[in-house]
């Protein structure tokens, strides 16, 4: 049991972290902002550009919800995203986002000293996860990494907590925990029957009943979003398989690890080095070895879990990891290496627990050590979550910057757009065009009826299509009123180009 001095001086900890966590993340933020870098990722103006299409759209509510991508992020940022200057300049998404890495990196500090029972090892977990550069440009932008991690960090503390104390509320605070992870990432749907197994093998009593009632509760959340596919599409499975499924974007295409358990692992690891940095990588084995040592092993074979996770995804799910050191040398979903920084550091903090009393301090090296790696060559080009981000969006930021200026030229309000999916609503952003002004595939029969007689039906006096998309090849039909007025060509990307009747 924990006395009341403890939960005390935990809580002055925490309180502290927090203050430390937010002037770090506001920074953060604010470089991200003056440099232009919010809006940088493809689907980080995707995922904002979803919680505003909830508001603003010919057909606002639930059925802008999506089926492929799950709804907590979009709903953090519906308190933002409705005022045009925060959409436009992406701090409706990176508001929530920072308040998040906040939340993780609080209960990260407090399943840490919860853990290794000492106040110093919570500090070097701290410091070594906050002070990586990618992690602080994820947490500074709308991507759902961050996000996870908060559900993922305090469901974390409740099992610890829940080791120590058997209070039932941690249970239930865990459950919510879970339900935010499950409508955040699908790694949380895979968390589920371990958590509940943890629970029950932690508890003194009713293990039965727990096992079965965390997983019961837990999958809610799972069981809600098949529901809601079948709902919108008649298909429960239309996140896994349909049109829209990262199965479907990567097609019949091969790619390095898929069914290869080798190759998924060797790729997933580099990705996971790149984020981390080989010293963090190596002080997290070591700690590991200290965590074994000291019998200290549950949460870290927990935060294994996800990058497991990861690993099988690659070799099971169609989920490509593309890193610049391995071939194709491209980079793609470098970000989920993140997993194995959050648990290389969380493991360093064990390494102060095998030190003498008096040599304690000098575990506080760790995070130094962590972070001369960033400091030795400070720039963002060796950060691979903004260099990914910057590489994979020339193209886009281009023809984006281009599309917009005509619009804010050519384009009044009342005349409608016709366009499609993808990347293009992000030139809407851009030019403070308001999404109710464009029919897009979110618009159910109204888009379909547009799309498939044009010679027939065509309110809208414009269209913005990207060669060869659905509703490019609609306008090429026989019959239909629009004529090509804009072309742009960029490298690597299809023609934009933009019609009028």
């Amino acid at each position: 049991m924990t006395n009341s001095g403890d939960l005390r001086r935990s809580s002055v900890q925490a309180a502290i972290a927090a203050v430390l966590l937010s002037a770090l993340i506001a920074g953060m933020a604010a470089w991200v902002y003056r440099h232009g870098y919010i809006l940088y990722w493809g689907d980080a103006q995707a995922h904002l550009n979803a919680g505003r299409s909830w508001i603003d759209s010919r057909t606002p509510g639930y059925d802008q919800i999506g089926t492929v991508w799950l709804p907590v992020l979009h709903v953090l940022c519906l308190p933002l995203v409705a005022n045009d200057s925060l959409w436009n300049n992406g701090l409706a998404g990176t508001i929530p986002v920072a308040i998040c890495f906040v939340i993780a990196g609080v209960f990260l500090f407090l399943a840490a000293r919860e853990a290794y029972r000492n106040s110093t090892s919570a500090a070097i977990v701290l410091a070594c996860f906050a002070l990586n550069p990618n992690v602080l440009y994820l947490a500074a932008i709308p991507m759902t990494e961050i996000v996870f991690l908060a559900g993922l960090l305090v469901t974390l503390w409740c099992l610890l907590r829940f080791r120590a104390t058997q209070e039932r509320h941690y249970l239930f605070i865990s459950v919510a925990a879970s339900w935010w992870m499950s409508l955040t990432r699908y790694d949380g749907w895979f968390l589920i029957p371990f958590t509940a197994l943890s629970f029950a093998w932690f508890a003194k009593s009713n293990r039965w009943r727990i096992l079965i009632g965390f997983g019961l509760a837990a999958s809610l959340a799972p069981a809600y979003w098949i529901a809601h596919n079948w709902w919108g599409t008649s298909n429960p499975l239309d996140f896994y398989n349909g049109p829209y499924s990262a199965a479907a974007i990567q097609g019949a295409r091969d790619y390095p690890g898929y069914h290869h358990w080798t190759t998924a692992a060797r790729y997933y690891f580099e990705a996971s080095r790149l984020c981390a940095g080989w010293p963090l990588i190596l002080l997290g084995v070591v700690g590991f070895l200290c965590a074994i040592m000291r019998r200290i092993v549950f949460p870290v074979l927990y935060l294994l879990l996800p990058p497991l996770f990861y690993v099988w995804s690659v070799h099971s799910s169609k989920l490509p990891i593309h890193v610049p050191t391995l071939w194709p040398y491209s980079y793609y979903n470098t970000r989920y290496g993140i997993a194995v920084l959050v648990l290389a550091a969380f493991a360093c903090g064990a390494i102060a627990l095998v030190l003498p009393a008096r040599a304690r301090l000098l575990s506080l090296a760790a995070p130094v050590l962590c972070l001369l790696l960033w400091t030795w060559h400070a720039s963002p080009e060796n950060w691979i979550c903004w260099k990914e981000s910057q590489v994979n969006s020339v193209s886009r930021r281009a023809w984006t910057t281009a599309a917009a200026g005509f619009l804010q030229k050519n384009y009044q309000e009342g005349e409608g757009i016709l366009t499609g999916t993808g990347d293009l609503p992000g030139i809407f952003c851009k030019a403070r065009v308001p999404f109710r002004e464009t029919l897009n595939i979110g618009n159910g029969p109204d888009w379909l009826a547009a799309t498939s007689r044009p010679d027939l039906v065509h309110r809208e006096r414009w269209a913005l299509v990207q060669a060869n998309d659905f509703v490019w090849r609609a306008l090429q039909r026989s019959g239909s009123p629009y004529r090509l007025v804009w072309r742009v060509e960029v490298k690597d990307a299809p023609p934009l180009e933009i019609y009028r009747r």
